[in-house]
């Protein structure tokens, strides 16, 4: 059974409804390893030989975390230069690489999916403002996965909407886990079918 990893950042979870159902909802799950960065390393410094050895006891990477700026909180962005380096997780030849098979991205966004297409707020679609989580999973050999987006984080009195999502975030790690998730059913757990645009 493959193993997941669920790097988690978030440097306000107390104040994101969101995140705290999402972590919920897979907590104890069988073969899933939540690990939250900012709870670790409340310092900001990260042990980069500790994550690199964890790494090899995992099949499949995660993030899990709000989409700041278009992109992840600091925190993350420093584990990814500290830890995916190169001779370690990419390396010139595929029997060098990690092992690691597969690469999900897990946010969560105040803005609406509508927001996120060329005539939207944001101009540009939530796929390309993730164009650099993507070319690094491809970097480091891995199979990148369309993105889990649980978008318009913000609205309020939403929890039926969130409970859902929490729901279909458990059962898509399951299905990773078991090897049962095919790439037109993980469509499914997108909040608009065209995140490609």
């Amino acid at each position: 059974m493959p193993r997941i990893l669920v790097i988690f950042a978030h440097p306000a979870l107390h104040k994101s409804q969101a995140n705290q159902r999402l972590l919920a909802a897979i907590e104890g799950l069988p073969g899933i390893t939540i690990r939250d960065l900012y709870q670790r390393y409340p310092n900001g410094f990260i042990d980069a030989l500790a994550e690199q050895a964890l790494l090899k006891e995992y099949d499949i990477l995660v993030f899990q975390h709000p989409f700041y700026w278009y992109s992840a909180p600091a925190l993350l962005k420093e584990w990814m230069d500290l830890v995916l380096t190169r001779g370690y997780v990419y390396a010139e030849t595929p029997d060098e690489r990690l092992s690691i098979s597969r690469f999900l991205s897990v946010i969560t966004s105040g803005g609406s999916m509508a927001s996120y297409q060329p005539h939207g707020y944001n101009r540009f679609s939530i796929r390309q403002f993730l164009l650099p989580f993507e070319q690094t999973a491809t970097l480091c050999g891995m199979e990148y996965l369309p993105p889990f987006v649980v978008d318009s984080v913000n609205k309020q009195g939403d929890d039926a909407r969130l409970a859902d999502f929490a729901k279909r975030y458990r059962q898509l790690l399951e299905q990773l886990r078991d090897g049962q998730l095919t790439l037109p059913e993980h469509c499914y757990y997108l909040s608009h079918p065209d995140w490609e645009d």
